[in-house]
């Protein structure tokens, strides 16, 4: 197909020549005319096609990550509106108000990491397709671009291999922030640490134990995350009995406590449902297990089961019921009565040795 085109025309527009300089070509032909105005006009409108597509395809791209944030921060406001429509809320008073402004302050965490989120994920998406359109124009304006690509290539293999963990991090920061897996004031367990989460980044997630140890755990370690700091949570007892109570009375007491501990509505203990007694859980070694179960408010599960235990103990005392412990025979020897029937003992033996060897003699 190339070698059917006129000697000028290849010299003049190139071995694929284009529609303008073609056309220039054969309306004036001359060759000089055709390069010179198909290099002032061709090269000029594709530079600016491949811009135009580029301005476009960024547009397109911007409002897909744009709709993407739009619908995570939509979820917030409707879990937030949910919050507000709970009929919990109402029997709660003032510490209804304290939880609507504990999720309002969730909800719009979320928001503004996920509209930084969306913001980082714009500006990589414009790099990257300005990027592309760039090079597309350098290689319209006839510059060779295959030693750069390849020593582009090269950089881009080894930078990969040696951030390959980095880019992981990067990469699942992203999905914790879109799916919302925990955010700033959650407790969470992801195995290696647990705590309470003092920031989110994209790459780490830093958190604080309970004897305040500071943990920062990449986010591409995160294999399995516990969060208890979800909506509500359950504290999930199993109070021991001797095997000779009465069982009956023993969960009509541990009831009766947490009952009392519901009805009063503490500020650190708040008890959403009625406790539940889910009977007896174990036949233990020493005791009888009854399973107590009590939905909280998140993170305040570990307030109300101390709360629970040191009532019951007193509840316990009053009502004459034992709480087991492991019991063991001792058997004691003293130690000077020993030496003397040692004693006598070796007084017997050897009298009876003399004896024998007496006897011996005389025959």
């Amino acid at each position: 197909m190339t070698s059917a085109l006129p000697q000028t025309l290849t010299e003049a527009c190139g071995i694929e020549p284009g529609f303008i300089c073609e056309w220039v070509f054969d309306m004036t032909d001359s060759e000089a005319m055709a390069e010179v105005i198909g290099w002032l006009l061709e090269r000029p409108l594709k530079i600016a096609v491949i811009l135009i597509g580029a301005w476009i395809l960024n547009r397109f791209v911007g409002r897909a990550i744009d709709r993407l944030v739009g619908r995570i921060v939509e979820s917030r406001v409707k879990e937030t509106t949910e919050a507000e429509d709970d009929d919990l809320l109402a029997r709660l008073g003032r510490r209804a108000r304290v939880k609507i402004q504990r999720i309002h302050e969730q909800a719009e965490r979320s928001k503004q990491r996920a509209v930084t989120l969306g913001a980082v994920l714009r500006s990589i998406a414009s790099f990257a397709i300005y990027a592309m359109a760039v090079l597309a124009m350098l290689g319209e304006l006839g510059l060779d671009l295959g030693p750069f690509i390849a020593g582009a290539g090269i950089v881009g293999l080894a930078v990969g291999f040696g951030a390959q963990s980095l880019v992981a991090d990067f990469i699942a920061g992203i999905f914790i922030i879109i799916e919302d897996q925990y955010g700033v004031g959650d407790f969470i367990d992801v195995g290696s640490a647990s705590g309470t989460v003092e920031r989110v980044t994209l790459r780490t997630t830093v958190m604080r134990d309970v004897h305040g140890t500071v943990w920062v755990v990449p986010n591409g370690d995160v294999r399995n995350v516990g969060n208890s700091s979800q909506l509500w949570a359950r504290t999930v007892l199993d109070v021991d009995v001797a095997y000779d109570t009465d069982i009956d009375l023993a969960a009509s007491v541990i009831k009766a406590v947490a009952d009392e501990v519901w009805q009063e509505g503490l500020e650190s203990a708040t008890i959403l449902e009625e406790p539940e007694i889910w009977g007896v859980q174990n036949f233990g070694a020493d005791a009888i297990s009854i399973r107590l179960a009590v939905k909280t408010e998140p993170g305040e599960q570990w307030a109300t089961g101390r709360i629970i235990r040191g009532r019951l103990k007193k509840a316990f005392d009053v009502h004459g019921i034992e709480i087991p412990f492991p019991q063991r025979t001792v058997w004691v020897n003293k130690v000077a009565e020993r030496t003397k029937a040692d004693a006598a003992g070796t007084e017997i033996r050897d009298d009876l040795l003399e004896r024998r060897s007496g006897g011996d003699g005389d025959e």
